[in-house]
């Protein structure tokens, strides 16, 4: 049947009556290619000649003298004033003035901060450990797998309700815990990636008893304890007089220095390292130290400051009779002593003795 319909397709074809091509020529019209723009300019129907044939971002040609004419000079000395420097630079506030004020300090990130510290620029050595080892191992260490939906379990109160036994009951807060601690301790969280313990500040006090009697104990011990931590110290004052111990109201008796960031690691560095492999008869650091929030202490006597590197060079320059010892207390983000004794210990902190954790 096809076959047969063929030859009378084939006359249909050759007798159909010829047309004039509108549309291809519309067609190829309405196709704009860069290479036939560039050869030579085809003739463009009517209803496409109101498009533009360049674009409006192409470069306009200036003329030579106006070129040669313009003096950028001469056009800013003509302004009758300056413009303003607020105009182009932004100046954030001088004080800070509340949470409520309209002016509002950048954040100490940002480069425009008055109080912006460029860096860091290298890590020290043990940071660099923590950031690269000790971190990822603490995680490891102390991953508690808990499936989604796993209930949480159920604790006891920590403070203590009122029996109302009295009329005088209702509508009192709820009383403390039993026992001499009337303050609610931190609860030991799961370690993840959120919340990897790490060291915050190390803080540095002295008790200078010599600085009763003369005020040279002091600027020894002053001068020992900004040679070893970096930081200025910081002078505290006898708030009230205690005639047993010959001390007066406003009398200055102790220092206190506060390291951060990279200071707090190298102050920690070279206790671990130089200061205590050199101690006789030093067992560690007390298993029993801590606050139960994570912060860990200890100290180092008169033997114990002079093998710091700072004395040790300059040990003429510091009367024996007058270096004073120094606590040490290391300040971590960790909610429990059991964790803040896992990160120190990582970093080479021994520890002896019975652990207590409170």
């Amino acid at each position: 049947m096809a076959v047969r319909e063929f030859p009378s397709a084939l006359c249909r074809l050759a007798t159909r009556p010829t047309r004039p091509a509108v549309t291809s020529t519309i067609s190829r019209s309405c196709r704009r290619y860069a290479s036939e723009e560039a050869t030579s300019k085809q003739e463009v129907s009517s209803d496409l000649r109101e498009l533009e044939s360049s674009s409006s971002i192409s470069s306009v040609g200036f003329s030579p003298l106006g070129v040669e004419g313009y003096d950028p000079v001469k056009r800013a000395q003509g302004r009758r004033r300056e413009l303003p420097p607020s105009r182009f630079q932004y100046r954030p506030p001088k004080y800070y003035r509340g949470p409520l004020h309209p002016h509002q300090p950048p954040p100490k990130s940002d480069p425009s901060s008055r109080e912006f510290v460029p860096g860091p620029f290298s890590y020290t050595r043990l940071e660099q450990t923590y950031q690269s080892t000790i971190a990822p191992d603490l995680m490891v260490m102390t991953y508690a797998h808990k499936p989604p939906g796993t209930p949480k379990p159920e604790r006891a109160p920590r403070l203590r309700e009122w029996d109302d036994s009295s009329p005088y009951h209702k509508g009192r807060p709820k009383r403390g815990p039993r026992g001499p601690g009337s303050v609610l301790r931190l609860i030991e969280r799961d370690i993840n990636w959120r919340n990897i313990p790490k060291i915050e500040a190390i803080t540095v006090h002295s008790f200078i008893k010599g600085a009763i009697e003369s005020s040279a104990h002091l600027h020894v011990g002053g001068m020992m304890l900004q040679a070893i931590t970096g930081v200025r110290p910081v002078v505290h004052r006898a708030r009230q007089s205690v005639q047993q111990f010959g001390i007066r109201t406003n009398m200055a008796i102790s220092l206190t220095c506060e390291m951060r960031g990279d200071q707090a690691y190298d102050f920690l560095d070279k206790c671990v390292n130089l200061v205590w492999p050199r101690m006789k008869d030093w067992n560690g650091v007390e298993g029993s130290t801590g606050d139960g929030s994570g912060n860990l202490g200890f100290g180092f006597d008169r033997e114990g400051a002079i093998l710091f590197p700072e004395v040790e060079v300059n040990y003429d320059m510091y009367p024996p009779k007058m270096i004073p010892g120094f606590h040490v207390t290391v300040k971590t983000t960790a909610n429990s002593d059991r964790h803040a004794r896992l990160l120190l210990s990582a970093m080479g902190v021994p520890f002896h003795g019975k652990l207590v954790d409170w």
